[in-house]
C-alpha cells in the first residue's frame, strides 16, 4: 500500500482543484487562438482532427487535467518526452522527477524547446510554459522544484508524449 503525505503543496493543488474547477472541459482562458505567430499553423478544424477533445481542451483553451490523472506520472522509460500538437521534443527522460502535486515535473527543458508568459491569476501571477514551436499551453513552471536549479516545470500529461 503506498502512503501518502500531505504536504502544504499537495494540500493547495487539492483545493484549488475542488474550488477552480481545474477539470479539463472546465474554465479556460482563451478561444483556441495560438499564443503567437508559430512555426506550425493549422485551423481549429484541422487540430480537432488530429488531437483528442481533452488534448485540445488543454493545449488550445488553457485547461488544465484533473491531478493524479495523467498516465505519464507512472511513466519511467528513458527517452524524450515531445509536444502532442508538433512532436517537438519538450523534456528528456532524466530532467523527469516526483513532486508530489499530481502532474508529471520537470527541472530543465530540452534547450530552445518552450516560451514563457506571465499568467495572472485569481491567486497571484504564474509563469505559464508553452511550445516554442506551436505556441500551445504546455502547463506552468515554478520555482519549488529541487536542486540543482530549484525549478518545476509542471506538465498537462495530455499534450506530452513519450518517443
Amino acid at each position: 500500500m503506498m502512503e501518502t503525505t500531505v504536504t502544504k503543496r499537495t494540500f493547495l493543488v487539492s483545493a484549488a482543484s475542488r474550488l477552480g474547477g481545474l477539470a479539463v472541459g472546465g474554465c479556460s482562458k482563451k478561444s483556441g487562438a495560438a499564443v503567437e505567430a508559430s512555426e506550425v499553423t493549422k485551423s481549429p478544424e484541422q487540430w480537432r482532427a488530429i488531437l483528442t477533445s481533452a488534448q485540445f481542451a488543454v493545449l488550445r483553451n488553457e485547461n488544465t487535467e484533473r491531478p493524479r490523472s495523467s498516465p505519464l506520472n507512472d511513466e519511467h522509460r528513458r527517452g524524450t518526452y515531445q509536444c502532442a500538437r508538433c512532436a517537438l521534443p519538450i523534456f528528456a527522460s532524466t530532467a523527469k522527477f516526483e513532486s508530489g502535486t499530481g502532474w508529471p515535473s520537470f527541472t530543465v527543458p530540452i534547450e530552445d524547446a518552450v516560451k514563457t508568459r506571465s499568467d495572472p491569476g485569481l491567486f497571484g501571477a504564474r509563469t505559464e510554459v508553452h511550445c516554442r514551436r506551436c505556441g500551445e499551453h504546455l502547463g506552468h513552471v515554478f520555482d519549488d522544484g529541487p536542486p540543482p536549479n530549484g525549478r518545476r516545470y509542471c506538465r498537462n500529461g495530455l499534450i506530452v508524449g513519450m518517443a
